[in-house]
């Protein structure tokens, strides 16, 4: 009887308990509330606590996309998944485990990051909606500037990567993104969004489907078509596990944003408190190369930050440009044009200045009294002036005959070819124009040398041998700064006669020469945030190949705090003069006829560096399509390969 009556009262609870299950899985689960947000007066969140790199650059959201899977409720995990497969969109939209890592990270671990994105989804997506349409690309391509930069045009990663795209150095320069002093395109909304859909539709030419493109935009074309060629495969979940961690979170983090935007609403992420930010009507001004300060048009215009403007031109890299800088257009808001208005244009302009620019007030001038004479002192402007030094080097100018090169003038005035390069802002080649007029810095004391017959001897023609690799000594920068260009820093002076020349030995009894070191340029070199190797070589005048083989560097990567050598080492030179030894040994005797003397001209050769493809070796050469590149090397397909050699000019 016990057990009768305890089944009559365990059977009910036991089914009431199975039929609650399936109605449970049917209710939308319930978020823990939200706080509320920290006021703040920074319109544009420039201080955004951004992952390391990127979205995709951070480490896994947890130990493992299977645990989050595991962790998951099972009811959330099909909500978010009916909820991804119903977005209608060419973009890719897979779930999996994954994904749903992702989106958790999103929707509430870092709830604050999404929702300070959310404040400035008005203000960017109409401006990209506007560029894809132009180029016929899917419209939620618009998520990626999110995982790039989370909407802040003026961004910059660890690595050089700037802007709202997040564009290196040589993809902007291939996009014919401007860089200089004054002004970084890359962080222009306008400028870097058009040239965004001009690189996606490039990619989606090369690989024809969105995951691969967008996988290829984090990692770069190259790397995308060599994992390709090696796995046979042509899916981005069939290469997922051949890729680097970065690019493997590319898409899920992709996929993830987007499902958070779309649902922001179902997730409770926003918020009254939040400071939403919307696209108002801009005017701009047209400076004409006059030399401007926008903090002074800010004042102007009434505002009370004085760095109003510039977060509306964030591509100035300072708030003043100088004068005869190439014409600019500020952008500033039309309901400032009123106020400009009560005063005319030059008055506009005379009271935006920079204080750089201004005249510099005279100094005071002491009244001499009849029968006192005053003390002289050091700064006293009736003190005795010495007599002025007698500077240490003179310009001279040359005007290069016919059959000259760098290498012939910089032997004639004793100087290395390197410095008259840098004096006369030349390339690396060594051919020069007739009638060209160079500059040229010498010692005062040292004569001119005496001038040369127009006509190319045979002296001339054996100076234009190419010169040694043995740098001249350096010295102090000319004192004569009124004649000496800005750009000329130091100039090199060696002894007036030349040495007599003796019979040169073999290469085995030739005595060791080591080379000086030339101080015009520093050492060493301690990288600094922002840094990358192709503008570190650009300020101190070296190439990426150089700065790679005196580091032992593999790639171009560079960190913060490593300490870079900008001369070759001991080690270097030594490997580099047993190399010129062995090639010269191996030489034959005959040299071949060059373009001048009327024999066949040698082509130019392109090495192929990793990441390179053909559509960005032709921008790189002026006139040179991918048509003609694959001509001129008989290629049947778009691949190439690192260390390849290719023609680029016959």
């Amino acid at each position: 009887m016990m057990k009768k009556s305890l089944l009559r009262v365990a059977v009910p609870a036991l089914l009431a308990s199975a039929l609650t299950l399936p109605l449970a899985a049917q209710v939308r689960p319930q978020l823990p509330p939200v706080p509320p947000a920290a006021p703040t007066n920074d319109t544009v969140q420039v201080n955004l606590e951004l992952l390391p790199d990127s979205l995709a650059a951070a480490p896994a959201p947890i130990d493992s996309s299977r645990l989050a899977w595991l962790r998951t409720p099972p009811e959330l995990r099909d909500l978010v998944g009916d909820r991804i497969g119903c977005i209608e969109t060419e973009m890719p939209h897979a779930f999996n485990n994954h994904v749903l890592a992702f989106v958790r990270l999103f929707t509430e671990r870092q709830r604050g990051y999404t929702q300070r994105v959310l404040e400035r989804e008005n203000l960017y997506f109409p401006l990209f909606e506007k560029y894809l349409a132009k180029y016929n690309l899917p419209l939620d391509l618009k998520y990626l500037a999110v995982v790039e930069s989370a909407l802040i045009p003026t961004a910059k990663s660890r690595v050089g990567a700037t802007g709202l795209w997040q564009f290196m150095g040589p993809t902007a320069n291939d996009l014919r993104l401007r860089r200089d002093e004054w002004v970084d395109e890359r962080m222009n909304p306008e400028k870097a969004t058009e040239a965004a859909c001009k690189h996606l539709r490039y990619l989606y030419g090369v690989f024809h489907d969105w995951e691969m493109v967008l996988a290829a935009y984090n990692w770069g074309a190259g790397n995308m078509q060599r994992v390709v060629r090696r796995t046979g495969k042509k899916t981005y979940w069939e290469v997922h596990p051949n890729l680097p961690a970065e690019t493997r979170n590319y898409v899920p983090t992709f996929t993830a944003i987007m499902y958070a935007m779309k649902y922001a609403n179902e997730h409770q992420l926003h918020s009254p408190t939040l400071h939403y930010q919307q696209a108002e009507a801009m005017d701009t001004l047209q400076l004409g190369g006059r030399a401007f300060d926008m903090t002074r048009l800010a004042r102007a215009c009434g505002y009370a930050d004085s760095l109003a403007l510039l977060r509306l031109n964030p591509e100035l890299r300072k708030p003043w440009l100088p004068t005869g800088y190439r014409p600019y257009t500020v952008q500033l808001p039309a309901a400032a044009r009123p106020a400009l208005a009560a005063v005319d244009r030059e008055t506009l302009f005379d009271y935006c200045r920079p204080q750089a620019e201004l005249p510099a007030p005279l100094p005071l001038r002491s009244v001499l009294l009849a029968g006192v004479e005053p003390f002289p002192t050091p700064n006293s402007p009736i003190a005795a002036k010495p007599a002025a030094a007698q500077p240490r080097y003179r310009r001279v100018r040359h005007t290069v005959k016919r059959g000259e090169t760098v290498a012939s003038v910089a032997e004639q005035y004793a100087v290395t070819a390197a410095q008259v390069r840098r004096w006369n802002e030349l390339g690396r080649s060594n051919s020069l124009a007739s009638r060209r007029q160079l500059v040229v810095f010498v010692p005062s004391a040292a004569p001119a040398p005496a001038p040369q017959p127009s006509a190319p001897t045979a002296a001339t023609i054996k100076r234009a041998a190419p010169v040694r690799a043995v740098k001249a000594a350096a010295v102090p920068e000319p004192e004569d700064t009124t004649e000496a260009p800005a750009l000329v820093r130091t100039a090199a002076a060696r002894p007036a006669t030349r040495p007599v020349a003796r019979k040169a030995l073999p290469a085995e009894a030739a005595p060791p020469k080591t080379a000086e070191a030339d101080d015009t340029v520093p050492a060493t070199y301690l990288v600094r945030s922002g840094d990358f190797l192709e503008k570190i070589a650009r300020t101190h005048g070296l190439t990426i190949a150089q700065l790679k083989a005196w580091n032992a560097l593999k790639g171009e990567t560079v960190q913060p705090g490593q300490r870079l050598n900008l001369r070759a080492t001991a080690e270097a030179t030594i490997e580099l003069a047993a190399a010129t030894r062995e090639v010269a040994t191996q030489r034959p005797a005959t040299r071949p006829a060059s373009a001048a003397s009327g024999g066949t001209p040698v082509p130019q050769v392109h090495l192929v560096q990793p990441g390179d493809t053909l559509y960005n070796i032709s921008r790189r050469y002026q006139g040179l399509t991918v048509e003609k590149l694959r001509e001129l090397n008989h290629l049947q397909s778009d691949e190439v390969k690192p260390g390849q050699k290719l023609i680029v000019r016959s």
